[in-house]
C-alpha cells in the first residue's frame, strides 16, 4: 500500500517537472476599430446585408482554425462588421461557403446552437474575465450566454433582447445583428475598449476558426481576446423591464372517493410578476413576486441507500440567471471528487420540499404540498468597470401547512416554518486582473414553533476566497476558507450532530463527543490548491480540501460530508495538433487521498484515463481505476469506521459522428472487489436521429446492477449492545430517457421529455457487525444461521433468536425494496415578441413503491405501466414591458 503511495506520488512529481519546463510562445492580439453611425443611417435588420452603410468602414477577416488544427487556415473565409448608434450596436457578418447547398440550418430551440453557427463575443467590461456571447445558427436560431472565470463557467439562461436575422444566398450566408446597448455591461469612460472575439462553426467539417488566435495550451479564454476599439461617447443604457404573468392548471388522478383530497380534480389559477431594473448601467436589481416554475423540466429520477443527500442542478430561470456572482463552490478542482459539489449558497434550498412529515390521527388522510411557496425574491447584482463583482439576494418562503381530514372537519399541521434567506457575494480584483479576492455571507433565519422545532432556527455562513495568477496567467495559486453556526433547540443540534454528514454518534471516535444539550454548533473549512492552467502539453493541479466535523452548510448551501480532509491531484497531457488517426486527444492521471480529523487514513483512489476525437469525428474514452485502501466511517450510519475490500474497475465510451443525422453514444463502467466483495457493471446509450432540419428525437437506456456483500440495513440493541445489521444486496436499475424537439421556427417549438425508472433491491446473508476493522469477512461479520433468523411474513420483517431460546430478541423491517417513477414533460413555447412567452404544458407523474417481482421487467410493468399516472395541465402567458 504504501510502495503504491510512494510510486504514484513520485510519477507525480516527475510529470509536474516537465509541465515546469514548458512555455509558449505569445500571441499578439488584434484590434477592430468601429465607428459611429446616425440612427436615420441604421439598417433594416433583413439578414442580407444590402444596405449602403454596410460598404462603409473595415470589413474584418483573418480567420484561423482552432480545432481540429489550431493557427491553420480555415476551409472558408469569414467577415464581420461592427457599427454602433446612441442605442445599438449593429454587427454584420458573412459566411462564405463555395457549396452554400450544403450549409446546415437544423432549427432548434433558443440556446440549441445546432449546425452553422457564428458567435460574437464582447468583453465588455475589459475585465479579461467575464464576457456576453451572441451566437446565430444558419437557420436563424438565437444563442446567447454569459462568461465568466475567465471562460471556465457559462450561464446559458441569459436571454437578453437583441434581433438577428440571417440569409443564405450564392456566396454562402450572412447574419445581421441589432444589439441593444441596454443589454450589455460596461463603464463610463469616454473612449471605451472591450475585449472582441468572433467565431465560427463550419458544420460540414466540424471545423471551428477564430478572428482572434487563441492557442489551445493558452491559459485563459476571455483573458486572450482581441479588442474592440473605437466606441466613443457611447452613453449607458439603464434597463427597466416587467414582465408580469397568469398560469391556470388542472391536475388529474386516479380518484378515491373516501378521499376527500383526492375525489376530484384539481384547479388553481395564480399570477405573478418578474422584473428588472437598472441601477446604474452595471448594476441591476432582479426580482419576482409569487414566482412559478411550472414549465420547468422534472428532475431525474434517482435513489440514494448510503444515506446521504442527492444534488439536483437548479434549473429555475429567476435563480439560474446570474448564478456565477452567487457561486461559492469552495472546493472544485479540475479532477473533481466527491466534494466538488460543495456550495456555501445551493439556490435549491429555496422553495424546499417541506421537511416536516405530518402526523395523522386514526382515520385521517393527509394533503401535503410538493415544495414551499416563495413569496418573493429579489437580487442585486452586476461588476462595475473597477472590477467589482456584486451579488445579493433576498427570498422569502411562506410558512408550508398540511391538511388532515377525517371526512368529518379539517385540520393543519406545519411542516416546514416561514424562512428568511439572504446570500451576499463580492469579488475585487487587483494587479492587472491577476489577483483576485472575494467573500460570501449567507443567513437562513426560520420562524421555529413546534413541531418543527427539529429544523435550525438560524444558520450563518461566511467564506473569505483568494486567488493568484502569474507568468501570463499561467501557474495559480488559490486558497479557499470556511466557516459555519447554527443554532436551534437541543433538539435541532443533536439532530444535527447525529446526521449522516457528521455521525458525532460514532464511538470509536476518540475526537467526536455527542452532546445532547448544545444549541449552536460551529465549524470549519477550506481548500488550497496550486496549478498550471496553459503554455505547453502538460496542465496538473494539487490540492488538499477539509471540512472540520462540526461545520455545516445544509440550511442554504450544499455539503456531502463534514469530518474530512483530502489530498487531489490531476496531471494532462493534451496534443495541441491533430496526429495519426486523431484530430486530438488527451491522457490524464488523478487521484484522491482522505483522512478524517482523527488521523485515520481512509482512502486511496488513482485513475488512469485516455479519450480522443478520431479523424472521421468518432470519440472515444478509455479508463482504469484503483481504491487499494478503503475504510468507511459512514457506511454503518453511526456505527464505528469499517474495513472495505479493494476494488478496482473501468469505464469506457464511444461516440460516433454527431454531424450525420443518426449518432449515437455507447458507455459503461465496471467495478470489482477483491474476494467477490463487490461488483457493478452499468452501461447504456444515445441514439439521436434527425429526419427533418425541425425535428430531433433521442432515446437513451441505461442498466445498472450491483451485488454488494456489505450493505448497511439498519441498527437495533440487544441487551447491552448495539447491532448493526448488514447483507448482501443484489440491485438492479433500468431508465429511459425519451427527448423529442420539434421546433417549427426558431420562436415556436415543441419539446418532451420523459423518463421511467426502476430500481430493486433483494437482501440475502443478513448478519451483523462484531470486528468491523478485520480484513477477513468471516471474522468481520457474525452470520445469522437458520435457528436465528425468521421471517414472518405478516409483518413484513425478520425476528431475530440470537441466542436461540426459542425467544425473539429482536426484529427488522424486510430492506427488499422496489421503487419506481415516471416523469414527462410536454412543452410547447411560442415567443409571440421578444422576451414574451406563452407556455402550454402537460406533465405526468407516477411513483410508486412495492415489493421487488421475480425479474425487473415485471416490476417496471406493474409498477409504472400498470399505474394511472398523475397528469398535470398548465397554460402559463408572461408579457415583457420593456
Amino acid at each position: 500500500m504504501i510502495r503504491n503511495i510512494i510510486y504514484f506520488t513520485f510519477l507525480w512529481l516527475t510529470v509536474s517537472t516537465l509541465a515546469i519546463a514548458q512555455s509558449g510562445n505569445r500571441v499578439v492580439k488584434k484590434v477592430y476599430t468601429t465607428h459611429q453611425i446616425q440612427s436615420d443611417q441604421a439598417p433594416v435588420i433583413d439578414g442580407k446585408l444590402d444596405e449602403k452603410v454596410w460598404g462603409k468602414g473595415v470589413w474584418a477577416s483573418g480567420f484561423v482554425q482552432r480545432e481540429p488544427e489550431e493557427n491553420a487556415a480555415p476551409s472558408m473565409p469569414t467577415a464581420f462588421k461592427i457599427m454602433y448608434d446612441s442605442k445599438y450596436l449593429y454587427v454584420g457578418i458573412k459566411n462564405y461557403d463555395q457549396e452554400p447547398q450544403k450549409i446546415n440550418h437544423w432549427i432548434s430551440r433558443r440556446d440549441g446552437f445546432e449546425g452553422d453557427w457564428i458567435t460574437v463575443i464582447f468583453d465588455s467590461y475589459h475585465d479579461l474575465r467575464s464576457a456576453f456571447s451572441l451566437t446565430v445558427t444558419a437557420a436563424g436560431v438565437k444563442g446567447d450566454k454569459m462568461i465568466s472565470l475567465n471562460g471556465s463557467a457559462e450561464d446559458l439562461t441569459w436571454n437578453p433582447i437583441w434581433y438577428v436575422k440571417t440569409n443564405i444566398d450564392q456566396q454562402g450566408w450572412t447574419a445581421e445583428m441589432k444589439i441593444p446597448l441596454s443589454q450589455l455591461r460596461f463603464g463610463t469612460s469616454q473612449n471605451q475598449v472591450w475585449g472582441l472575439q468572433v467565431m465560427r462553426k463550419f458544420f460540414r467539417n466540424n471545423e471551428i476558426s477564430v478572428w482572434q488566435r487563441i492557442p489551445l495550451d493558452a491559459s485563459g479564454w476571455v483573458s486572450e481576446f482581441g479588442q474592440l476599439q473605437g466606441l466613443n461617447n457611447v452613453k449607458s443604457q439603464k434597463q427597466f423591464e416587467l414582465q408580469p404573468f397568469v398560469v391556470s392548471s388542472l391536475k388529474t388522478f386516479e380518484k378515491k372517493p373516501l378521499n376527500p383530497f383526492r375525489n376530484s380534480n384539481q384547479k388553481t389559477l395564480n399570477a405573478g410578476l418578474d422584473g428588472k431594473i437598472g441601477v446604474t448601467n452595471d448594476l441591476t436589481i432582479d426580482f419576482t413576486i409569487n414566482p412559478d416554475f411550472g414549465q420547468v423540466e422534472a428532475d431525474p429520477a434517482a435513489i440514494a441507500l448510503d444515506g446521504f443527500q442527492l444534488f439536483f442542478r437548479e434549473q429555475r430561470p429567476f435563480f439560474v440567471e446570474n448564478k456565477n456572482i452567487f457561486n461559492y463552490q469552495f472546493s472544485a478542482p479540475i479532477v473533481g471528487g466527491t466534494f466538488s459539489s460543495d456550495n456555501l449558497f445551493y439556490s435549491r434550498r429555496i422553495g424546499r420540499n417541506p421537511q416536516g412529515v405530518a402526523q395523522p390521527r386514526d382515520g385521517e388522510y393527509i394533503k401535503s404540498p410538493e415544495r414551499t411557496t416563495i413569496l418573493g425574491a429579489v437580487k442585486f447584482s452586476g461588476k462595475t468597470k473597477k472590477g467589482l463583482s456584486i451579488g445579493v439576494m433576498e427570498s422569502i418562503t411562506s410558512s408550508a401547512y398540511a391538511q388532515l381530514n377525517d371526512n368529518v372537519q379539517t385540520r393543519k399541521q406545519l411542516i416546514e416554518p416561514l424562512t428568511n434567506y439572504f446570500v451576499a457575494r463580492v469579488q475585487q480584483d487587483f494587479n492587472q486582473r491577476n489577483t483576485f479576492i472575494g467573500g460570501i455571507v449567507t443567513s437562513t433565519i426560520r420562524n421555529i414553533e413546534a413541531p418543527v422545532n427539529f429544523l435550525h432556527q438560524s444558520a450563518v455562513t461566511a467564506g473569505i476566497d483568494l486567488l493568484h495568477q502569474w507568468k501570463e496567467r499561467t501557474w495559480y495559486i488559490s486558497t479557499n476558507l470556511v466557516a459555519s453556526k447554527v443554532k436551534g433547540s437541543k433538539e435541532a443540534i443533536l439532530r444535527t450532530q447525529q446526521s449522516v454528514s457528521h455521525l458525532f454518534q460514532r464511538v470509536d471516535a476518540s475526537h467526536l463527543t455527542l452532546d445532547s444539550n448544545k444549541t449552536s454548533l460551529m465549524g470549519t473549512g477550506g481548500d488550497i490548491r496550486f496549478g498550471k492552467a496553459g503554455k505547453g502539453h502538460i496542465r496538473f493541479e494539487t490540492g488538499v480540501t477539509w471540512r472540520s466535523p462540526e461545520l455545516e452548510l445544509n440550511d442554504l448551501g450544499f455539503m456531502r460530508e463534514a469530518d474530512d480532509i483530502q489530498n487531489y491531484a490531476g496531471v494532462t497531457y493534451r496534443s495541441l495538433k491533430p496526429f495519426g488517426l486523431f484530430r486530438s486527444g488527451t491522457i490524464t492521471y488523478q487521484h484522491w487521498l482522505k483522512w478524517d480529523f482523527e488521523g485515520n487514513f481512509n482512502y486511496f483512489d488513482w485513475d488512469l484515463a485516455a479519450s480522443g476525437t478520431f479523424a472521421n469525428n468518432w470519440t472515444a474514452t478509455f479508463g482504469v481505476f484503483s481504491q487499494p485502501h478503503i475504510f468507511s466511517k459512514s457506511l454503518l450510519q453511526g456505527g464505528p469506521r469499517i474495513y472495505l475490500p479493494d476494488q478496482y474497475g473501468v469505464w469506457w465510451g464511444i461516440g460516433t459522428d454527431n454531424r450525420k443525422k443518426i449518432f449515437m453514444n455507447v458507455d459503461g463502467w465496471t467495478k470489482t472487489g477483491r474476494e467477490g466483495s463487490y461488483y457493478l457493471l452499468s452501461g447504456g446509450f444515445k441514439l439521436t436521429y434527425q429526419p427533418l432540419n425541425q425535428l430531433s428525437v433521442s432515446i437513451a437506456p441505461r442498466y445498472t446492477a450491483i451485488q454488494d456483500q456489505l450493505q448497511y440495513n439498519t441498527r437495533v440493541n440487544y441487551e447491552t449492545n448495539a447491532r448493526f445489521i448488514t447483507s448482501k444486496l443484489h440491485q438492479e436499475t433500468f431508465s429511459v430517457a425519451l427527448r423529442l424537439n420539434y421546433s417549427i421556427n426558431p420562436n415556436l417549438s415543441i419539446q418532451y421529455y420523459g423518463q421511467p425508472f426502476i430500481t430493486t433491491g433483494r437482501y440475502f446473508q443478513l448478519n451483523y457487525v462484531v470486528n468491523p476493522l478485520v480484513e477477513n469477512q468471516q471474522e468481520q461479520l457474525a452470520f445469522y444461521n437458520d435457528h436465528q433468523l425468521f421471517f414472518d411474513h405478516q409483518t413484513n420483517a425478520y425476528n431475530v433468536d440470537e441466542n436461540e431460546d426459542g425467544i425473539s430478541d429482536y426484529s427488522f423491517a424486510n430492506p427488499d425494496f422496489s421503487f419506481a417513477q415516471f416523469r414527462s414533460n410536454l412543452v410547447l413555447r411560442y415567443e409571440y415578441k421578444p422576451g414574451s412567452e406563452v407556455f402550454l404544458v402537460w406533465s405526468q407523474g407516477i411513483t410508486n413503491f412495492a415489493a421487488p417481482q421475480e425479474n425487473l421487467a415485471r416490476s417496471f410493468t406493474e409498477q409504472i405501466f400498470d399505474q394511472q399516472p398523475e397528469n398535470t395541465f398548465l397554460i402559463k402567458f408572461t408579457y415583457r414591458f420593456l
